[in-house]
């Protein structure tokens, strides 16, 4: 036979759940859900009437706050979840129920909403580990599916703390210890003030003059936000996904008034940002740049399940640091917009300009003899890697925009050479060309990445806003050359490359075979125009360097495919920008200085003419941000980058230019390397893995 509940004034070091009080709350509860349903909707009953004219709440969140007995904080959530969720009656907009939850009131105050100190909400994510996180998340989550039901309730939950409220304790403590003092019919003024009052009566078994421990004040008033945010950081998994569910809710909601009020009346902002960099900082300094872009995309969801395998140092810092971004991005896609502006702006400030930026803008030696990376080229490749994993985790508009405008800046006019407004986006764009080859790869991922996002300034930056005039093309007659063609070499073994016809740098009169030119002011190509355009590249390799046709498997399938891929992903990125679909006439481009191609098209060129020179990590990530940029459906990156026709005007190259450049370098080798053909073709397989390599 089970033992009758302990009275709670026999033995206050009992905890609450051994004695009779969760019976007692449970009668409680039991009593107004069965006298609101007796009585018409709307219509409170005089049992309710009761709990809130005698402060029955008020005092069990004063007990709650004081862990009087132990374990009250516990039993108190729960009634109140409960009484919320079950209770139809509208209580939060009763001032004795909105003060236990939101806090007490001066004596004298006027009977308003406008309340400070909270009570419970302060008990709340203060402590991550505590044994009540459950208890809490689903206190917060009762008070967020309220407010959603009446948004005008936020303003009143969010009220900052003030000075405390005069409390009857002692009738509540009777109603939950089976006393005398209400049930004998005592009024409340009888009854001793509260005993956090100075000098007022205590409770059974603490001193005179020995208020209930509290909590010391948190770092910030404690409020809804606050509690939510601490519960978010929950090493229970499933406390912290309840709470980030709630945080959600809340700041989706609809009304405008509320949304500024959250923004106003909480730390909601600041408290993400903090987090996000805590976060960043944890991540240890020797993480490999190479295990940060192998991590897969982190999911606010799955809190922890990407480090459980524990495969490399750190990852456990890094899948929780991308986690929670990614927890910021659902929340920016999800917010009303003043609510996504203020958490967008506060992650620029903090994170982008406070930590990234400076990392970004270190400088790093020049010198590049050493195999081994010094320490500050690890710091840039890390930066840069994390970076990188930053900018693939964000999708959320807002975020995306101050992201790409924090690397690239706002300008959208023609660059000139040594211009250079926007350090950042100029240091980046250097260090595609450094000396290093690994902050060289690593800068063109970082590069790859943001062309890949579905925003219309990172083309326009890059490329684009150099192209608008067509200053490369040549407008009037081609310029004859004074000096006339240049004397063959007689060391090239009878090769003459001013004859090759597609070495047209320089010859804009060279023809094609039998292809005939387009005009400049022609219609987008068609079918067979395209054929003749790729023919054109593909006749740039000579055959001693084609081993394709050799190669058992030789990824030709897999390429095509990858490629549809990249192009209808670029296209359908691109549909809502309102490209134009022809090149902008050329009587209404009027370019006014010679035209510069841009710092990054320039620096990608400059890699392409050293190709032959290059790892061939290098030369792949060189080509794969150059067939980005011309998947991207502008007529102008089009004709610029992949028509071979074009009457380039003096000083000026393209992408086929410097390729025809570059197979010049290769055909003068090929003389000079017997069995080229072989060897080139062992080493294709070698880097596929087919054979091993020396």
């Amino acid at each position: 036979m089970p033992q009758p509940p302990i009275p709670v004034s026999a033995d206050e070091s009992i905890p609450a759940r051994q004695t009779d009080i969760p019976w007692r709350l449970k009668q409680m509860l039991d009593i107004l859900v069965y006298e609101e349903k007796q009585r018409p909707a709307g219509e409170a009953g005089p049992c309710l009437e009761y709990l809130l004219q005698h402060k029955v709440l008020e005092t069990l969140g004063t007990l709650g706050k004081a862990e009087y007995p132990p374990g009250m904080r516990q039993q108190v959530l729960l009634f109140f979840s409960r009484v919320l969720g079950q209770v139809q009656h509208p209580l939060l907009h009763y001032l004795s129920v909105h003060r236990p939850v939101q806090g007490g009131r001066a004596a004298g105050s006027p009977a308003s909403l406008s309340l400070p100190c909270q009570k419970l909400l302060q008990l709340s994510g203060d402590c991550l580990g505590s044994g009540t996180e459950k208890e809490e998340v689903q206190f917060a989550a009762v008070l967020c599916t309220k407010i959603k039901q009446d948004p005008t309730l936020l303003a009143y939950i969010l009220e900052v703390s003030g000075p405390r409220a005069s409390l009857c304790w002692w009738d509540t403590y009777g109603v939950i210890c089976g006393g005398k003092s209400i049930l004998n019919g005592r009024r409340a003024q009888e009854l001793p003030a509260s005993p956090v009052e100075e000098g007022a009566e205590h409770p059974p078994g603490t001193a005179a003059g020995s208020p209930p421990a509290e909590p010391s004040p948190p770092r910030r008033d404690s409020n809804l936000v606050t509690s939510l945010v601490g519960l978010c950081k929950s090493k229970k998994s499933r406390v912290a996904l309840k709470a980030r569910e709630n945080l959600l809710l809340l700041v989706g909601l609809a009304q405008e008034a509320a949304a500024a009020c959250l923004v106003r009346s909480s730390a909601l902002c600041q408290l993400l940002t903090e987090h996000l960099c805590d976060l960043y900082s944890t991540v240890p300094a020797c993480t490999d740049p190479a295990d940060i872009l192998a991590l897969e995309r982190a999911s606010w969801r799955s809190q922890g399940d990407a480090a459980g395998d524990g495969v490399f140092p750190g990852k456990e810092s890094l899948a929780a640091f991308f986690g929670w971004l990614d927890y910021l991005d659902e929340l920016v896609m999800g917010a009303q917009p003043v609510v996504a502006d203020a958490i967008t702006e506060a992650v620029e400030e903090k994170f982008f300009q406070g930590i990234l930026r400076p990392q970004l803008l270190q400088m790093t030696p020049l010198a590049a003899s050493h195999p081994v990376p010094s320490r500050s080229e690890l710091a840039v490749l890390s930066a840069t890697a994390t970076l990188t994993g930053t900018v693939r985790q964000i999708r959320a508009p807002p975020l995306l925009h101050r992201l790409v405008l924090f690397l690239l800046g706002p300008d959208r006019h023609p660059e000139t050479p040594g211009d250079a407004p926007h350090p950042l986006r100029t240091q980046l764009i250097d260090r595609c060309n450094h000396l290093s080859d690994e902050i060289s790869l690593a800068s063109l991922r970082l590069f790859e990445e943001l062309l890949r996002k579905p925003h219309e300034h990172v083309a326009r930056s890059l490329a684009l806003r150099n192209l608008e005039a067509r200053g490369y093309l040549q407008r009037g007659p081609p310029v004859p050359d004074d000096h006339g063609p240049p004397e063959p070499d007689p060391d090239e073994d009878g090769l003459d490359l001013e004859e090759d016809p597609y070495f047209t740098d320089g010859f804009p009169d060279a023809g094609f075979g039998t292809a005939k030119k387009p005009q400049p002011e022609s219609a987008p190509l068609g079918k067979g125009q395209v054929s003749e355009v790729v023919s054109s590249f593909l006749c740039l390799v000579p055959e001693e360097a084609k081993t394709s046709s050799c190669m058992e498997e030789g990824g030709y399938d897999t390429y095509v495919h990858d490629a549809l891929g990249m192009v209808q992903a670029c296209r359908a990125s691109a549909a809502p920008w309102g490209w134009p679909t022809a090149p902008r006439p050329l009587d209404a481009c009027h370019p006014e200085v010679t035209f510069y191609e841009g710092h990054f098209l320039k620096v990608l060129f400059d890699r392409m003419t050293r190709i032959l020179d290059q790892p061939y990590s290098l030369n792949l990530q060189v080509t794969s941000v150059l067939s980005l940029l011309a998947a991207f459906p502008h007529p102008h990156l089009h004709e610029y980058l992949l028509d071979p026709y074009l009457n380039l005007a003096p000083g000026c190259r393209s992408l086929f230019s410097v390729l025809v450049r570059v197979i010049g370098d290769l055909m003068q080798r090929l003389q000079r390397v017997p069995h080229f053909r072989a060897k080139l073709l062992l080493v294709r397989r070698q880097l596929m893995g087919l054979v091993p390599g020396e």
